[in-house]
């Protein structure tokens, strides 16, 4: 792979739109942002707007997108799944397929229904988007960071960071992008959890009793990862911290906005992760656990107000 010069985006919330929009001034029509028809009627109508800019995104259902050198995977865990068969069309025998999402399952997914040999392993970090049905306020683009599971510079790789660096995409290629995956999990289970429960914005982190809360619950995540063979440090929650409370003061967290917006949530992938991992290592995670206790409490609780 030389030159990546098609690609599709699946998933086109906060954080694919955002990406779609700056790979969409070097690709033109050759960026497909895949969807199904009802979701393509939609947004051809009313289309999507960046920071009050409407981009103009070529739309294509799972039937009409071609195959692609490079298929980027941008939704929430929940809809990974349909994201997964959303993208066969888009997949020939040089595909590499990159998902930015949270948590550390999806490259294990893709690795099932499409081969390791064709999955790249990335996530983004930073991004400071807000969606609100297809206004999308963005005040930080982030970064993604990429790379092959045994993190050599393949490539496909290098293939990657030309076309980021056409696109004026900032981006890193780290030399363990697995361990930087659970320095994102780190945080996500941290800062997301206790932003959606205490309806924080990041300005919240600088009080006291936030930051205990987040020091309780990243000594979990550290003792887990290390078992599982990653080596996370206290300074790396730290340092998660800083850039938290140097945030937006009132930006959200996006398990906030999908709390406030009436979606499920990403918990399970986050408390429910580390709570499930530490049972198996016989590590304690009462902070995790109550707190996905909470977090599941609230959305049973939303589901029978709704009912009503």
């Amino acid at each position: 792979m030389k030159q990546i010069e098609t690609v599709a985006v699946v998933g086109l919330g906060a954080v694919g739109a955002v990406v779609a929009e700056q790979l969409l001034s070097v690709l033109g029509n050759k960026l497909y942002c895949v969807m199904d028809a009802e979701r393509k009627a939609r947004y051809q109508a009313s289309g999507i707007v960046i920071n009050g800019k409407k981009a103009d995104f070529n739309f294509v259902t799972p039937d009409e997108v071609p195959v692609v050198d490079l298929v980027i995977f941008a939704t929430k865990n929940l809809q990974f799944n349909e994201a997964l068969a959303e993208a066969k069309n888009a997949v020939g025998p040089n595909t590499a397929l990159l998902s930015l999402l949270n948590g550390v399952h999806s490259e294990t997914e893709i690795e099932r229904v499409y081969g390791a040999e064709k999955t790249l392993y990335g996530f983004i970090v930073n991004l400071q988007s807000i969606n609100k049905h297809g206004n999308i306020d963005c005040a930080g683009r982030g970064i993604i960071l990429f790379g092959e599971k045994d993190n050599h510079r393949s490539e496909r790789i290098e293939a990657i960071h030309q076309l980021f660096e056409t696109a004026h995409i900032v981006h890193k290629i780290p030399e363990n992008i697995r361990l930087e995956m659970w320095k994102k999990l780190l945080m996500n289970t941290v800062f997301n959890s206790i932003g959606a429960i205490c309806r924080s914005t990041f300005a919240g982190f600088n009080f006291p009793v936030m930051q205990s809360l987040v020091r309780k619950i990243g000594n979990e995540v550290i003792q887990v990862a290390n078992a599982e063979g990653f080596a996370l440090t206290n300074d790396d929650l730290e340092e998660n911290l800083r850039l938290t409370c140097n945030y937006t003061p009132l930006g959200k967290c996006s398990m906030l906005q999908d709390i406030e917006a009436g979606r499920k949530t990403e918990n399970a992938y986050f408390c429910g992760t580390i709570t499930k991992l530490g049972k198996a290592h016989g590590i304690p995670t009462p902070y995790c656990e109550f707190l996905g206790e909470l977090l599941e409490g609230t959305e049973l609780a939303r589901s029978i107000i709704k009912e009503c």
